[in-house]
């Protein structure tokens, strides 16, 4: 774990406006050659300040970034990842490079486009599907429902299971009480992802906040 997510306001809490700065949580998965960033979502300074602290490493050390989705929050900071190899669901990409495209398209009829849209398509191009298989113990594992393509890593270490949930599991809080995040983009499968969440991972890292053990009892 480098950075424990939040979000900006939860609805758990009674809070249904924005109260804080949202940002995702962000992991570090090692393979034998790979360090794997998933979802850079503080501001780059920040992120290298968390990353050195828990691992004595430097932004310029990650040789792969996995997004769990495109959404802006989870890729806040990808920028400072320009040498290593850019991740998300083949399925994610597809449909926000549609989007995106949708809205240039909009934008174009009325003298409308901005930066920051032509910034945005620019970072999709660099992003690459992503495939089965990073390593033995490291694999893709799609999660329908957050997103239209949300995705995260499931991690099979010698004697755990463990998945990188992202907003499929968007705080400890929601999956203790079988809810899912308000803005999924299908919230019916949402609900079905998180069912399959809890019935195959002993420890599930939240998407917006820190990791929970599902073996363990809830009090």
């Amino acid at each position: 774990m480098i950075s424990i997510g939040t979000l900006s306001a939860n609805r758990l809490w009674g809070e249904f406006s924005s109260v804080r700065t949202a940002h995702a949580t962000t992991t570090l998965v090692t393979t034998e050659d790979r360090l794997i960033m998933v979802d850079p979502s503080l501001p780059a300074m920040a992120l290298q300040a968390r990353l050195n602290e828990r691992t004595g490493k430097q932004l310029s050390d990650i040789t792969d970034v996995f997004c769990t989705t495109l959404r802006p929050v989870h890729r806040r900071s990808i920028g400072a990842f320009p040498h290593a190899n850019w991740w998300c669901s083949e399925a994610e990409l597809e449909a926000y490079s549609r989007g995106l495209e949708d809205m240039r398209d909009a934008a174009g009829r009325i003298h409308a486009e901005t930066d920051d849209m032509a910034a945005d398509m620019d970072q999709l191009k660099k992003f690459r599907p992503c495939s089965a298989q990073f390593s033995r113990q490291v694999s893709f594992y799609p999660l329908s429902g957050p997103s239209p393509g949300a995705a995260g890593l499931l991690l099979t270490p010698a004697t755990q299971t463990i998945i990188v949930a992202g907003d499929a599991a968007v705080t400890a809080e929601h999956v203790q009480r079988g809810q899912v995040w308000e803005g999924c983009h299908d919230t019916a499968a949402a609900l079905e992802t998180l069912t399959d969440l809890l019935e195959i991972a002993e420890i599930i890292i939240c998407g917006h906040d820190n990791v929970m053990i599902t073996s363990r009892p809830w009090i």
